[in-house]
């Protein structure tokens, strides 16, 4: 409620519903919560009023203090109206932009983009296959941040529609390891999870999602030339291109990201908080190419920062990039220099 202008007889000309009882008075200096608005007594009726003390002229006092009584209850109802709609307003502004599905979240850059998501305010949606895992790494967080669904992208039976329910923007960042090892276990391999987990996940999402960023490998593009051929020896390069390919296909906007041979980490062992600390060095500078012509080394933290760059910036949907880590500072969490190199990649690869 604002504050009451304390005003004299003479120079109130406030409101018509409150005058009554203002100009019905003595000229003593008198409370008035008019509202500029209210502004509306025509100077003949002041006029005529200041000629008159009867009380009688406009109603009886307790008549004038139920009227004022009113029009105070009213002015206060609509200041309480008035702060729920800021405060509603304000519940918008402050409310997620994005809500992120990320698949393969346990892992080593899965766990960096959940942490590097919700440090910026967004909705993180995560499909995990181990729950303890994922109550590790991840610990109790505010539902409304962050929310865990155990479930098997391998399996597109068991993706439920409420699974993606509200959900915007989608990063995919499961992958096995090249050669047999303990990984592998449980029918684990590059066909099971590179291939057929991609192509089941893409198939099931609604057409409302509005970016999906799946993070792939360099030389998916040279699996038959040396190093890549010994790479794909089981098929994994080739998996991962199938999968390129059945994204682009879909009619989802996407992105396509294509690291080297990832270092720092995984730390798995590491809880969100840690995760935010961990850099990657010296070799903070990033390269960015088009056309599967890189080699080198990639930094988990360098590939998760490049998927959640990708998400605000329209200039990387379509399209496929390369990108290594090497010496040098970075472009860190800036924005702007990321949409430079992503647009640099661009003009690099027309020039070919």
């Amino acid at each position: 409620m604002k504050t009451p202008t304390i005003l004299s007889f003479e120079t109130c000309t406030k409101c018509v519903v409150g005058c009554d009882s203002i100009m019905s008075s003595s000229r003593l200096p008198l409370l008035c919560t008019g509202t500029p608005q209210q502004l509306s007594l025509t100077s003949k009726l002041s006029g005529s009023v200041a000629g008159s003390r009867r009380i009688g002229d406009f109603g009886s006092r307790s008549e004038d203090r139920r009227r004022r009584q009113r029009l105070v209850s009213s002015q206060q109802a609509e200041s309480s109206a008035k702060e729920v709609a800021e405060e509603s307003s304000a519940g918008a502004k402050n409310k997620p932009s994005k809500s992120v599905l990320v698949v393969g979240a346990t892992g080593g850059v899965g766990q960096l983009v959940v942490a590097s998501l919700m440090e910026r305010g967004h909705s993180v949606r995560a499909i995990i296959r181990n729950p303890e895992k994922g109550k590790a790494l991840f610990g109790d967080q505010d539902p409304q941040q962050f929310q865990a669904h155990v479930a098997d992208t391998r399996q597109q039976e068991v993706l439920a529609p409420s699974f993606f329910e509200g959900v915007t923007h989608v990063i995919c960042c499961t992958g096995t390891t090249a050669f047999p090892s303990k990984r592998w276990d449980g029918d684990n391999g590059p066909e099971k999870t590179d291939w057929e987990g991609v192509r089941n996940l893409v198939s099931t999402l609604p057409s409302t999602i509005q970016h999906f960023v799946l993070v792939s490998s360099i030389g998916v593009t040279r699996a038959k030339k040396l190093p890549y051929i010994i790479l794909n020896l089981f098929g994994v390069l080739t998996y991962k291109k199938m999968a390129e390919d059945f994204l682009s296909n879909s009619g989802i906007p996407y992105t396509i990201i294509r690291p080297g041979r990832l270092t720092d980490g995984p730390y798995t062992s590491y809880d969100l908080n840690t995760l935010l600390q961990a850099t990657s060095g010296t070799r903070r500078d990033v390269i960015i190419d088009q056309g599967d012509t890189l080699m080198g080394e990639t930094s988990r933290i360098v590939v998760a920062e490049a998927c959640v760059q990708a998400l605000d910036l329209p200039c990387t949907i379509g399209q496929t990039y390369e990108i290594n880590s090497i010496e040098g500072v970075g472009p860190g969490k800036d924005k702007a220099k990321w949409e430079t190199l992503f647009k640099g990649a661009h003009k690099s690869s027309s020039s070919k």
